[in-house]
């Protein structure tokens, strides 16, 4: 039987009941379709969450305050509230520890700020100027802190455009304008550039002198983090060991499971998000997979309905010479036209999805090549298998049998 035939045959049977044809490639179509879209929606959470942990800063390493579980201990103290890290621990890191860049200690917590009318809870942080190269902060308009406003205690601040625009308006030059955190009186050297970002973004921030915030706002020297840059990738975990070494001594504690601190790298903080966000897309791609699985059912349905309906053709064909093997390749190429075709409208429509998602939603989707391919390969798989016992069991009626069919 030759293949110009076979698609013919498949074309004409399929054509014949537009309907049922319709509705089976409808069932693939939106299992297609769903699958890359909630992959998309995966891969964009993804991307936006390592896009967000690139942003904090290169060559990253975090020191954290507060207890690690330990043998005994139930319960450990919330990260960047305990009173473990403070001013001269920075000092010693910075003094003591080989392949840093730079060292930004940093005391933050949420207050309410005030300006002429208006008013916002943010986050502001004490902290230095080496901030802005750690956590790799850009000043749009104005200056950052300095060294002076430091030492001096002064009580300026920089603001995120977030808190600017909730403040002043949107674009507004805040630059000499005062606001009041904690109803103390600062005044506005600065406005960060945006950076965008989900959970605590700097463009929501309000930046002060550290001391300034020590003294005034916490009434403590404590600190929330001390953030430090290594001076490359490959000299981060050198300096995470002489950082635990050095803590550990300075912190009279001779048991590492028991420190009073605990340390994180970018790179230990992207695997992390990363598999979280891969768990992620395997779980809305395997609820996506459902409707697949749905719309194999309905192509074998239709098949195993169609063998019945054309029971009376299959044993004319086999009467006048056509092989089981012909009998099972026609039933079996319908089954893969139907899942080829939904296919290509799947992919179209999960496309179309995904761009409506983030043109409507504030999730931001990203459809890879992959899962298309992925989502195309499963289908095909799904028209081989769901067709495969209609394809047999129509290649193994008996023709006698078959002609007396009514």
């Amino acid at each position: 039987m030759k293949i110009t035939d076979i698609f013919q045959e498949t074309y004409s049977a399929l054509i014949s009941n537009k309907v049922r044809s319709g509705l089976t490639i409808l069932g693939i179509v939106i299992g297609i379709g769903s699958v890359i879209a909630m992959i998309s929606i995966g891969q964009g959470a993804q991307n936006s969450i390592e896009s967000n942990i690139q942003a904090l800063g290169s060559n990253l390493i975090i020191v954290t305050p507060g207890a690690q579980k330990g043998v005994g201990v139930q319960i450990s103290s919330g990260r960047g509230s305990a009173v473990t890290l403070t001013n001269e621990d920075a000092s010693v890191i910075e003094a003591q520890v080989s392949g840093i860049r730079a060292v930004a200690p940093d005391l933050s917590s949420r207050y309410q700020v005030t300006a002429k009318g208006t008013n916002t809870n943010t986050s502001v942080v004490g902290t230095t100027p080496s901030y802005i190269d750690v956590r790799n902060v850009q000043v749009d308009t104005g200056v950052f802190i300095s060294e002076y406003n430091v030492k001096s205690m002064s009580k300026v601040a920089v603001l995120g455009p977030s808190v600017r625009d909730d403040l002043f308006g949107v674009d507004v030059d805040a630059i000499g304008q005062t606001i009041k955190i904690n109803k103390i009186t600062f005044t506005i050297i600065g406005i960060t550039k945006a950076k965008g970002g989900g959970g605590q973004s700097q463009d929501d921030m309000i930046f002060v002198p550290l001391i300034t915030a020590q003294k005034f706002l916490a009434g403590s020297e404590r600190l929330s983090t001390i953030s430090i840059q290594a001076i490359d990738q490959d000299s981060m975990a050198d300096v995470q060991a002489q950082i635990t070494a050095l803590l550990l001594a300075s912190h009279n504690i001779t048991d590492p499971t028991k420190a009073d601190f605990s340390i994180l790298n970018q790179a230990d903080i992207a695997a992390s998000a990363s598999s979280i966000t891969d768990t992620l897309k395997i779980l809305l791609g395997s609820i996506a997979g459902i409707s697949l699985l749905v719309g194999g059912i309905g192509i074998m349905n239709m098949m195993l309905t169609t063998v019945t309906e054309r029971t009376r053709e299959i044993g004319l064909r086999k009467a006048i010479g056509a092989k089981n093997k012909d009998i099972s390749t026609q039933f079996l190429t319908e089954a893969i036209v139907l899942t080829f075709v939904g296919g290509v409208f799947g992919v179209l429509f999960g496309w179309g999805a995904s761009l409506l998602i983030t043109k409507f939603s504030t999730i931001t989707t990203q459809v890879s090549l992959s899962s298309v391919l992925l989502a195309f390969g499963v289908s095909a798989l799904i028209g081989i298998v769901f067709g495969y016992y209609p394809a047999r069991r129509a290649a193994g009626l008996n023709p006698i049998e078959a002609l007396r069919y009514e």
